[in-house]
């Protein structure tokens, strides 16, 4: 398609993609004479209505729906994607270890002595040696009493907060937090109450004003913010909770393996031990390559977590056997090889530095590899993702409602398998891609 849309395809587009951002009811009003005809009606559902206009409006600009594409083999510093092979920048894969030969041996030997499954909830059948080697390593390496690991990230989260707190209590979250974190406290039934994204005087007033009427609190934060690429200030946080008789959840799904001289975290990263964080979140899925969620703590939170969590322990399978086996052989690596750390530290900053010096804005990034390209309008995200694509590099817009339409953008993940002549050509790439997009950035 042209690259000079006319201003009539433009305009529709654009309001297309505006009442994508609006909410309508999942079902409209129902009729005097009782017609309960779209109460039945999927097509009815708000979230399918949006896709559909998402889906018009790419395909009135001739671009592809950049969402689902399959990929072949390992997503690495390369990934294949139908029959090409694109640079590829929407992978976590942070230490380039997911096709490490160690890790898959440790996953095919794991598999052919356990099974596909563990066939059962751990709590009853499902339990084998490989979770409690797993909870044990991920619980040395922080320095933490114990560790439960939850057969999915997403479910950690929801699980943890909705089961450990309730209408008594309050959870204060950072706004910019993970979906997960809010449905989790929405589950659990306490008051929540977001504070303004890093603003540690906002999170202290609402202590003040309101710890006393509660029997419990607990702040909510990331450690690397998953759409904006910075760091929560631990010390602060930790004074402010000590001061409130607080807990102190940190979710470190993008700060396990980054961030510190040996990868453990946001505590390392400011030279605090971890034990100052009272409820330790991770992923199994980013940096140690597997799939799955885990909580380190204290052994009385743990042992609570490990009887009576309902998703992700108490209702759900265990963790596959080949996936807890990749997350073992994954942290032993790391372990080994503090390196990789260091080599993901360098090219998310040395990537970063070049993005910025073409003038594009990466907002509140900080060096670690999530680093966004923030244009803050949905048709140039699309355009100028579809764009990249043609050229052999793979990233992807994000838009709403993962983030406001004002703050529409290209999220750029950095691994250490990628190289500096990569990252120069995508940085040069996007730079050139958004003049040919109007040159426009939002600010």
């Amino acid at each position: 398609m042209n690259p000079i849309l006319k201003s009539d395809t433009r305009a529709r587009a654009r309001a297309l993609l505006r009442r994508h951002t609006t909410t309508s009811p999942i079902v409209t009003s129902v009729s005097a004479d009782g017609d309960l005809a779209q109460s039945t009606d999927f097509k009815a559902f708000s979230g399918y209505q949006d896709l559909c206009r998402q889906r018009d409006s790419m395909a009135m600009l001739g671009l592809r729906d950049p969402y689902f594409s399959m990929h072949e083999g390992t997503q690495r510093g390369t990934v294949r994607v139908e029959t090409r092979d694109y640079a590829s920048f929407s992978s976590y894969n942070y230490l380039d270890l997911a096709s490490h030969p160690a890790v898959i041996e440790s996953a095919v030997t794991a598999l052919r002595r356990y099974g596909a499954t563990v066939s059962a909830s751990r709590v009853v059948s499902g339990e084998i040696a490989l979770h409690q080697q797993l909870e044990r390593a991920i619980s040395e390496f922080l320095d933490m009493e114990d560790a439960v690991a939850f057969v999915s990230g997403y479910a950690t989260n929801v699980s943890t907060l909705g089961y450990l707190f309730g209408p008594r209590d309050i959870i204060l979250h950072d706004a910019l937090i993970h979906n997960s974190a809010i449905t989790g406290a929405k589950l659990s039934g306490a008051r929540r109450m977001p504070y303004p994204h890093n603003d540690y005087a906002a999170l202290d007033r609402i202590l003040v004003e309101n710890r006393k009427q509660y029997r419990r609190a607990v702040i909510v934060t990331e450690g690397v913010f998953s759409m904006d690429g910075d760091i929560a200030n631990l010390p602060k946080l930790v004074e402010i909770k000590q001061r409130h008789h607080a807990f102190l959840m940190v979710d470190e799904a993008h700060s396990l393996g980054v961030l510190g001289e040996r990868g453990a975290g946001v505590a390392e990263h400011f030279g605090l031990p971890t034990r100052v964080i009272d409820i330790w979140m991770g992923t199994l899925s980013k940096s140690l390559c597997s799939c799955g969620g885990v909580i380190a703590g204290s052994r009385a939170l743990i042992d609570n977590l490990r009887r009576n969590a309902p998703g992700g322990i108490l209702y759900s399978v265990g963790l596959s056997p080949a996936n807890t086996a990749a997350a073992i052989s994954a942290l032993a690596l790391l372990r080994e090889a503090p390196d990789r750390v260091a080599r993901l530290r360098h090219n998310s900053r040395y990537f970063t530095d070049r993005v910025r010096g073409y003038g594009l804005n990466t907002g509140m990034a900080e060096g670690t590899p999530v680093v966004p390209v923030i244009l803050g309008n949905s048709i140039s995200c699309l355009r100028i993702s579809d764009r990249l694509f043609q050229q052999g590099i793979q990233v992807h817009p994000i838009l709403y409602p993962a983030v406001p339409e004002e703050a529409s953008r290209l999220r750029f993940f950095i691994t250490a398998g990628h190289d500096e002549p990569q990252l120069d050509h995508a940085a040069q790439a996007t730079a050139e891609a958004v003049a040919w997009a109007g040159g426009k950035v939002a600010r």
